[in-house]
C-alpha cells in the first residue's frame, strides 16, 4: 500500500496517509485535483490530478469543491483521555498472537542490538574499574551519548512497526530500521535527552554506591578462588550496598517522573514525523494530564518483561512483544486519530 503526504486547505503538510485516505479525503470534497501531493518516492509536491490511480475519483467528483482543511494533526493536544490499562494489555496480547512472526522478529533484533551495544561498552566499564570514582561515574553519565545512536533509531523503528499492525497497515522486519533513514537525528536526540536525564537523575545513587559498594565488589571478583575471605568480605559489601539503596530509591523518583513523562517522545517522531523537542513537549503535556494511569501502564509492561528475564532470560523475547504492543495501544488512545 502507497503512502503520500498531502498539503492541505490551510497550507499545512500531513501524512503520510495511505491511497484510502486520499481517496475519502477527495470524495468528501476535503481535497480536488488542484491539491498538491506527493508519494513517499517522490521530491517535490505536484497536483493531484497528476496522480493516474486518483483520476476517476478525480472524475467523479460532480463539481470542484473548495478545499477544507484537513484536521490538524495535534488536534490530540486539547483532548482528553482514560487509559484502559487491562484492556491494553489484553489488546497487546492478541495483536502478538495474531503477529507473533513479525512482532517477535522485531523485538529479537532490538534485543541483539542491545546486547551488541552492552559488548562493546562492557569492556570499556572493566577497564575503568580501577579509575577514580568520579571517572566512573562520569563514564555512566555519558553512556547514552554511544547507545542512544543505535538504540534510538532501533526502538523508534520497532514502534513503528507494532503501530502499523495496530492499523492494519502492510510492514515487514526491515522497518525495524526505518529510523535510521527516516529520523535518525531526531530519534538520537530525543532518546540522548531521555538517557541523559535519567543518568543525571541517579548521578547522586551512582556516586554513593562506587564510592562505598564498589572497592568491596572489585576485591570480591579478585577473591572468586578465596571462597572464605570471600565469605567475609560478603557482610561488608551488603552493610554498604543496603546503605547505599536509599539514595538509589531518592534518585529513582525523579527519574521515573521523566521516564513516564517522556515515554511516548520515539513513538511521536516515527509516527507524526516531529523534531525531538516537540516531540518531548508534547509527550510530556499528554501523559502529565494522566500520569499515573500512563506509570500504571509503565510498571505494568516492565513486569511483563520482567517475567521473561526470570524465564531464563530468553522468555523476554515472549513477553517484550506484549509490553511493546500494549504501550503502542496506548499511544494510539491518546495520540491517535479521534474515534467518533
Amino acid at each position: 500500500m502507497a503512502n503520500y503526504f498531502i498539503i492541505g486547505g490551510d497550507g499545512k503538510e500531513y501524512g503520510p496517509v495511505t491511497d484510502t485516505d486520499v481517496h475519502l479525503w477527495i470524495s468528501e470534497g476535503r481535497l480536488n485535483a488542484e491539491s498538491r501531493a506527493k508519494a513517499e518516492s517522490d521530491a517535490e509536491f505536484r497536483a493531484l490530478a497528476q496522480f493516474p490511480e486518483f483520476a476517476a475519483a478525480l472524475k467523479s467528483q460532480a463539481a470542484p469543491a473548495p478545499v477544507a482543511p484537513i484536521k490538524p494533526a495535534t488536534d490530540f493536544l486539547e483532548r482528553d483521555y482514560e487509559l484502559d490499562l487491562g484492556g491494553c494489555i489484553s489488546r497487546g496480547w492478541e495483536l502478538f498472537k495474531e503477529n507473533f512472526g513479525i512482532l517477535f522478529a522485531a523485538c529479537l533484533i532490538l534485543v541483539v542490538m542491545q546486547f551488541a551495544v552492552g559488548l562493546v561498552t562492557a569492556p570499556v566499564a572493566k577497564l575503568l574499574m580501577h579509575a577514580p570514582v568520579l571517572v566512573q561515574v562520569g563514564f555512566k553519565f555519558l553512556l547514552p551519548v554511544v547507545t542512544a545512536l543505535v538504540l534510538g533509531p532501533m526502538a523508534g523503528g520497532v514502534n513503528l512497526v507494532f503501530l502499523k499492525k495496530i492499523r492494519r497497515q502492510e510492514t515487514s522486519v526491515g522497518d525495524v530500521f526505518a529510523g535510521f533513514q527516516k529520523a535518525f537525528a531526531q530519534l538520537y536526540l530525543g532518546a540522548l535527552v531521555v538517557g541523559l536525564t535519567t543518568a543525571a537523575c541517579l548521578l547522586p545513587g551512582s556516586f554513593v554506591w562506587q564510592t562505598r559498594a564498589g572497592p568491596l565488589l572489585e576485591q570480591m571478583q579478585h577473591m572468586q578462588n578465596d571462597p572464605t575471605g570471600m565469605q567475609n568480605l560478603l557482610p561488608q559489601f551488603m552493610s554498604a550496598a543496603m546503605s547505599a539503596l536509599p539514595v538509589f530509591l531518592v534518585c529513582l523518583l525523579p527519574a521515573t517522573f521523566f521516564v513516564v513523562s517522556w515515554m511516548f517522545t520515539l513513538p511521536l517522531i516515527i509516527d507524526k514525523q516531529m523534531n525531538f523537542g516537540t516531540a518531548l513537549k508534547t509527550s510530556w503535556k499528554m501523559v502529565t494530564k494522566h500520569w499515573w494511569q500512563a506509570f500504571g501502564l509503565f510498571v505494568l509492561a516492565g513486569l511483563i518483561s520482567g517475567v521473561g528475564v526470570l524465564a531464563c532470560c530468553i522468555g523476554v523475547l515472549f513477553t517484550a512483544p506484549i509490553g511493546v504492543a500494549a504501550m503502542m495501544f496506548a499511544y494510539e488512545t491518546i495520540f491517535g486519530a479521534e474515534k467518533n
